[in-house]
């Protein structure tokens, strides 16, 4: 952060870049984070990590963005953003969009930084107190699942996405062996199986004992991680019904937005996608029809939040609200401009939440807080979120992939 006693107003000579530079650490799991640095020695961070690509960004970054950077007025937010994304002839994709974001995210912390507010009062002010988040509960079996939603009820959680292990599917999504789920966990893809009959059939049974056991005031959310056709993330959500998701979420791939037309048509659960997403255009059709309620798209995955807030206010037209995926995979950085732009966001809906290790939160020291369900930004200005480089160092690299799912007779599925 900024350790000056006063912000730095100053001109445009102050607000020039003199440095920029990538920083890669991996205190329990990986992270990109780019460091733009200003005359008057102001700074500001942006996250550039892309769970398993993470060095692709980098490069991207390293090789061909910082260059760029070096010399230009770190005010010129839009001008900039508009620089390397129409200015480029290769447009989007997650790697280009990441490093897009993380230069983004670092302009407005200086932004920030030197008008001596913090990023939500940039943006135009708290649209509320505290954004309301939801953890993650699992468990081998459904009654282990229960037994870890009452955990994070006890924990103050307002909202709960829950998973469950499958009979006779090893390594199901989102279920964890005893310790945080963390599916980048090798230096080559786990390879997984899955088998949808046997899913169909387990998952609203899970949702029915969890109302049967925690109620009905909780609210419940289930990713389905792009595993079901449109017919049968249809039929999933027709039978989910009764119990009253908060979301369903990433029902079927979305590469083919019509394909949620035919999920609205058989029914009322409200769905969400959109984390895979890089910009407004892989959405368009999604928001403008009105065949999601939730739409995911991240802050570092989508070009930071200058174009994030265009997608915001798009969705808003169509009723259409945030919910910012937030794993684990996602550095302290993001999460801070996330909860900025989630304290702002008149269509804010929710906002996903995982723990970072003790190593990751003492090497982004951060202002935000965990308070009865909902996570509070402070009043640093800025994005609140630091970065201890020399303890970052103590944690090189460590290459991890995510892993690949296959069927049953070895044909390869999406995970």
């Amino acid at each position: 952060m900024n350790t000056n006693d006063t912000p730095a107003h100053g001109s445009r000579n102050d607000r020039e870049i003199v440095d920029a530079r990538v920083i890669v650490t991996c205190p329990g799991r990986n992270f990109v984070t780019l460091k733009i640095t200003t005359r008057s020695g102001v700074y500001g961070l942006g996250d550039a990590t892309l769970n398993g690509r993470e060095l692709a960004v980098a490069s991207y970054l390293q090789d061909h963005v910082v260059p760029n950077l070096i010399g230009r007025d770190a005010g010129r937010i839009e001008d900039t953003w508009q620089f390397l994304y129409r200015g480029a002839y290769w447009r989007r994709g997650p790697v280009t969009m990441s490093a897009i974001a993380a230069v983004d995210v670092a302009l407005w912390d200086i932004l920030g930084k030197m008008a001596g507010m913090p990023v939500y009062q940039l943006l135009g002010g708290r649209s509320r107190e505290g954004a309301l988040v939801y953890g993650h509960a699992n468990g081998r079996d459904i009654a282990e699942a229960s037994d870890a939603v009452g955990r994070f009820i006890e924990q103050g959680f307002l909202a709960v996405r829950a998973q469950c292990g499958v009979p006779g599917v090893k390594k199901p999504y989102g279920v964890s062996s005893g310790r945080a789920y963390e599916p980048a966990e090798s230096e080559l893809p786990v390879e997984t199986e899955w088998n949808t009959p046997r899913y169909l059939e387990v998952a609203p049974k899970l949702f029915e004992q969890l109302r049967k056991d925690h109620g009905d005031e909780v609210e419940l959310l289930h990713d389905v991680h792009h595993r079901l056709t449109p017919i049968e993330a249809a039929r999933l959500a027709k039978a989910l019904e009764p119990y009253r998701l908060f979301w369903l979420e990433d029902a079927t791939p979305a590469e083919h937005q019509k394909s949620f037309e035919l999920i609205r048509r058989h029914s009322v659960t409200p769905l969400a996608v959109g984390e895979v997403f890089n910009s407004i255009w892989d959405c368009k059709h999604l928001i403008e029809h009105q065949l999601i309620d939730y739409i995911r798209t991240t802050i570092v995955h989508g070009g930071g939040i200058t174009h994030i807030r265009r997608l915001a206010d798009f969705a808003a037209l169509h009723q259409v609200r945030t919910g910012f995926h937030g794993a684990t995979d996602l550095s302290p950085v993001t999460m801070g401009a996330a909860l900025h732009f989630d304290t702002w966001v008149p269509n804010f809906g929710i906002q996903e939440y995982m723990f970072h290790t003790d190593e990751t939160d003492a090497v982004f020291p951060h202002d935000y807080a965990l308070r009865d369900g909902r996570l509070h930004v402070g009043d640093t200005p800025g994005i609140g979120v630091d970065i201890d480089e020399k303890l970052a160092a103590k944690y090189p690299y460590s290459p991890r992939q995510l892993p690949i799912a296959r069927l049953e007779d070895g044909s390869m599925w999406d995970w």
